[in-house]
């Protein structure tokens, strides 16, 4: 059944649609062959949901072609689900399904949906450590929504030696990444207004946005590209999004990062639309290729969020914002009503273990460069008609599978013993069928067993294909 696009529509014209389509004939008829491309470009994302397509005499002559072939392309596309009429509006590309998230996780799989490293040695010793200093705050009530004064120094003072001078009530103490982006979008946003989004990007980013009440404005995002810098403008200028999601440094799951020279101009152009920018940083350091980025608000006003889940472990629930004070403020006085402060003791182990924090960083980079490595080999040689990138820092490599057939691969590798998530978990409406994140995070043994579980799964999904894409099992994607 097809999936209305809710979002903010955008227009494509003729002549940025006719670059997309380049090589679009295969020999075939001609009108099919036209209709299997765009219906190829709304699948991988490059054009949106919600983009309204340029007007069938206007694309017929970009491409040099009778009007009567777009007319029945366009027909084909909706009969298939992938266009509809808008009054108005003219043909507005939908998704004729919705990848649904379900399904727990099952003791005894390999479960490649979660882009996560183990545990660092030093947790225990560090939690022991934040045993013994406990006393000493006893005497309070325990309920700060902030964050204990010490913590947040200690953040601060990292800011500030990467090159962002920051002050310790500029810095709240959060329960990871994800409880932060949710406060922030809350509390930034009122319903029904717009808000920027990669896309690909992080699921559970998406859904903190349209809890909020977001309406989306989605922006390409490649592996090979990175980000589509002139939509990306567009999309402020046009719409003047009241918030926008980036992950600027080791995106996920693409694993780009954006130039200097664009991190400035995106960040000039939203203050002059009335932007505010949240840079998702749980990844910003780490970096395998290059040395350290400054932090995305030392090119201009943004929000900042981190956390520990991606460098430490998971299973320490503690992240922070960095904001303005006034910002700052406004987070503390909303926070309330979703929860009353970070646990103590997690706040404790992340103190301790921020004394020794770039040695933690150095050998997680280290142990990602051996993982990275190993995974582009193993695809290479177990998978060679898979496009794999080299990705420059993150946990995660996206890779085009060359046939629109994400959600089939998932269910089948279910079958195998492998959970991975679909591509469509990362786009907004369900994009991209045609690819895949696989995390470099795990052991040499993990790895190995989940690449010849996705070969096999990739053998089953040739032999006997799924007429329509099936559920993703991975619930919970991080």
């Amino acid at each position: 059944m097809p999936i209305p696009y809710s979002g903010v529509m955008t227009l494509v014209s003729a002549r940025v649609l006719a670059s997309m389509l380049t090589g679009w004939r295969d020999g075939g008829v001609a009108y099919t062959a036209l209709a299997g491309r765009i219906r190829l470009l709304a699948l991988d994302g490059r054009v949106a949901a919600g983009t309204r397509l340029p007007a069938e005499r206007e694309l017929a002559a970009q491409l040099q072609i009778s009007r009567t072939t777009v007319t029945a392309a366009y027909a084909e596309l909706r009969d298939a689900g992938y266009l509809t009429s808008v009054r108005g509006s003219g043909s507005v590309v939908q998704l004729p399904y919705r990848v649904p998230v379900q399904s727990e996780f099952q003791p005894g799989y390999l479960d490649f949906s979660k882009a996560t490293l183990p545990a660092i040695p030093g947790i225990v010793a560090a939690a022991q450590e934040a045993v013994e200093q406990l006393p000493a705050y006893l005497g309070d009530s325990g309920f700060d929504p902030v964050g204990i004064p010490a913590l947040r120094e200690a953040l601060a003072d990292r800011y500030t030696a990467r090159g962002l001078p920051t002050d310790p009530d500029q810095i709240m103490v959060t329960i990871g990444a994800q409880h932060a982006i949710s406060l922030v979008a809350r509390t930034i946003m009122a319903r029904g207004d717009r808000a920027l989004i990669e896309n690909p990007t992080y699921p559970h980013a998406i859904d903190s946005l349209k809890a909020a009440g977001a309406r989306l404005v989605p922006v390409s995002v490649t592996s090979d590209g990175g980000w589509d810098e002139l939509a990306l403008e567009q999309a402020i200028q046009r719409t003047s999004p009241s918030l926008g999601y980036l992950m600027p440094d080791h995106h996920n799951p693409t694993g780009v990062s954006m130039s200097v020279e664009l991190k400035q101009r995106v960040l000039a152009l939203a203050a002059r639309h009335g932007t505010t920018l949240i840079a998702d940083e749980t990844m910003g350091e780490l970096g395998l290729d290059t040395g350290p980025v400054l932090p995305f608000a030392a090119h201009g006003s943004a929000i900042l969020v981190g956390s520990v889940g991606k460098t430490v472990w998971g299973g320490v629930r503690v992240g922070w914002i960095r904001a303005d004070r006034t910002v700052i403020q406004r987070l503390v006085r909303a926070r309330s009503a979703g929860d009353l402060g970070t646990p103590l003791i997690e706040q404790l182990i992340v103190l301790n273990l921020l004394r020794d924090f770039d040695s933690i960083l150095d050998s997680r980079r280290a142990y990602l460069r051996e993982g990275r490595e190993r995974l582009e080999r193993l695809l290479v040689e177990r998978l060679p008609e898979w496009t794999v990138p080299h990705v420059g820092g993150g946990l995660t490599t996206w890779v085009n599978l060359g046939h629109a057939v994400s959600s089939q691969l998932a269910l089948a590798a279910r079958n195998e013993g492998l959970v991975i998530a679909a591509g469509p978990r990362f786009g907004v409406d369900g994009a991209f069928e045609r690819f895949l994140r696989i995390p470099f995070s795990y052991s040499a043994d993990e790895t190995e067993r989940g690449v010849d579980a996705l070969a096999r799964a990739w053998a089953s999904v040739g032999r006997h294909p799924i007429a329509e894409p099936v559920h993703d099992f991975a619930a919970s994607v991080v």
